[in-house]
């Protein structure tokens, strides 16, 4: 992905000579693409700017005055058959910072020194942290994870949380922000700090969603860092969508794309955020179509929370695009094919969005003013993982864990309910104050549906055990107690065959089979 850049003025050039002289749209689209393969660009908004979106990438940069855009080749060339007025914007970055050092955390790390930064991580606490390389990409980069906990690689009844930043290459202030989140946390637990995070979280860290984008040039900078991936796709329009359905943006998964669905597939998070940057908003679902969620209050009320911390540890000015900085995503712009959709709809757990710098790539100087800024909220949130309801479901009789679903009847609709999760049994479900009926639902057992009340800042307990389809019932016998379960030759449950399985509480059972013991 090397390229050389043209600088504005020969762009300006371009447009001007395709504008004043027949010079065909084909031309000029080859003549701005064999400098890189994705456009910046900006044009004032048309009547319907979610109509524009479907055919390009609109970029957190919008405001009621002017549209901003990424586009590559094929997706420009769709965007101007629209016949829409735009001029192209030169967003190359190049920082040079020689005060930069590691220990202000004002500079942004190299790839190979953001590899050995992570590796370092988990050889300094081994006990609390474990580096995982989720996935190699075609190009040599990795897409590098830390699992943080206090018994960190064993599964335990605790949620799982994720932060993962940077899925756009050239939005680069949350990269060293996660970084900086994992050096505090791991040094300070030792400190005797962050226990209830980390005894009581399964919190996973990727600060960089896109290497390939972030190193677009050299692996020794950012410099020249892009939005896209190696193939110039928008990683952000490139998952599963609610409403389009699968390959929205008409591209097949990228790499980066199936190594963050199987990493969603293989760990049940209950809560994430995405961090991005080129405003400074809390961004919660949906972003694919109006409705609201059916925990709107939920995220309003702690987006705001979010938010309203950040106001309390920065200047003047900060964190407060569109509504004080929160926003409904739909609201603001549609997206088709977003992650935070997806984890949502799909994965059952609750991700937003935040924009954390309205400047892509801040002047490194800068980074540590960001910290300072969202250093509380990132931790709040995390612990926003703890709250609501939560429990563990199992067996009546064997006291094993199940698989249920946990809905909350006339509350639940747009894939909002949960799971409980093998092989410990426990859900996660986040609810503003008020009381709920819920529902817990399992294959091949009677469902059981309880009030509940929620309160604010605080978890509620609930554990719960089911009863399995066709138990006769609990008899007494010489050995004890023992449950009576009718089955079929083939251990199908409620059939009229005379095969009854008994399981005495010593854990040892007996079949009957047409009246002899066997």
């Amino acid at each position: 992905m090397k390229f050389l850049w043209f600088n504005k003025i020969i762009l300006s050039c371009i447009l001007l000579f395709f504008f004043n002289n027949s010079f065909s749209q084909n031309n000029l689209v080859d003549s701005l693409f064999s400098i890189r393969g994705e456009q910046y660009f900006s044009f004032d908004p048309p009547k319907n700017v979610n109509t524009v979106s479907k055919v390009i990438s609109i970029d957190h940069k919008t405001n009621s005055h002017k549209v901003y855009a990424y586009a590559n080749k094929k997706e420009f060339l769709d965007f101007l058959d629209l016949n829409i007025p735009f001029e192209i914007i030169n967003d190359e970055i190049q920082l040079v910072d020689p005060t930069a050092s590691r220990s202000l955390w004002n500079f942004y790390p190299n790839y190979q020194e953001y590899e050995t930064m992570m590796q370092a991580f988990a050889d300094s606490f081994p006990s609390i942290c474990k580096l995982h390389n989720l996935g190699t990409l075609n190009s040599g980069h990795k897409i590098l994870a830390v699992q943080i906990s206090n018994n960190v690689g064993f599964q335990e009844n605790e949620p799982s949380f994720l932060y993962t930043s940077s899925m756009h290459g050239n939005e680069l202030t949350g990269y060293v922000l996660m970084l900086r989140l994992i050096d505090e946390i791991l040094n300070g637990y030792s400190l005797g700090n962050y226990t209830n995070i980390v005894d009581g979280v399964d919190l996973w860290i990727n600060p960089l969603a896109n290497p390939d984008g972030a190193f677009a040039v050299s692996d020794l900078s950012v410099n020249g860092a892009v939005r896209g991936n190696a193939n110039w796709i928008d990683l952000n329009r490139n998952y599963p969508d609610p409403l389009d359905g699968d390959h929205p943006d008409g591209n097949s998964w990228q790499e980066e794309t199936v190594i963050f669905m199987n990493l969603a597939d293989s760990i049940p998070f209950s809560m994430s955020c995405n961090f991005h940057t080129g405003a400074e908003v809390f961004n919660y679902p949906w972003d694919t179509w109006s409705n609201l969620t059916a925990d709107d209050s939920w995220w309003q009320n702690i987006g705001s929370m979010y938010a309203d911390t950040v106001h309390q540890h920065s200047a003047a000015g900060y964190f407060n695009d569109l509504n004080n900085g929160l926003t409904n995503g739909w609201v603001w712009y549609e997206v088709d094919g977003g992650r935070q959709d997806f984890m949502n709809y799909y994965k059952l757990c609750r991700e937003s969005t935040i924009e954390l710098s309205s400047t892509k790539v801040p002047t490194p100087s800068t980074l540590p003013n960001y910290w300072t800024a969202n250093k509380a909220s990132l931790f709040n949130y995390i612990e926003e993982s703890l709250n609501g309801l939560r429990g563990l479901v199992s067996d009546t009789i064997t006291g094993q864990p199940l698989t249920a679903r946990v809905e909350i009847f006339g509350h639940d609709y747009d894939s909002s309910h949960v799971y409980s999760n093998l092989p410990i049994g426990n859900y996660h479900r986040y609810l503003s104050p008020g009381n709920y009926l819920v529902n817990f639902s399992s294959q091949g057992y009677e469902s059981k549906s309880i009030n509940v009340d929620i309160y604010n800042a605080t978890a509620t307990v609930l554990n719960v055990q089911l009863g399995a389809i066709n138990t006769v019932g609990i008899i007494e016998s010489e050995k004890g107690k023992k449950l009576v379960k009718k089955v079929d030759l083939l251990g199908r449950e409620g059939s009229d065959n005379s095969v009854q399985i008994e399981i005495f509480d010593d854990g040892s059972t007996r079949k009957i089979i047409n009246n002899k013991n066997k």
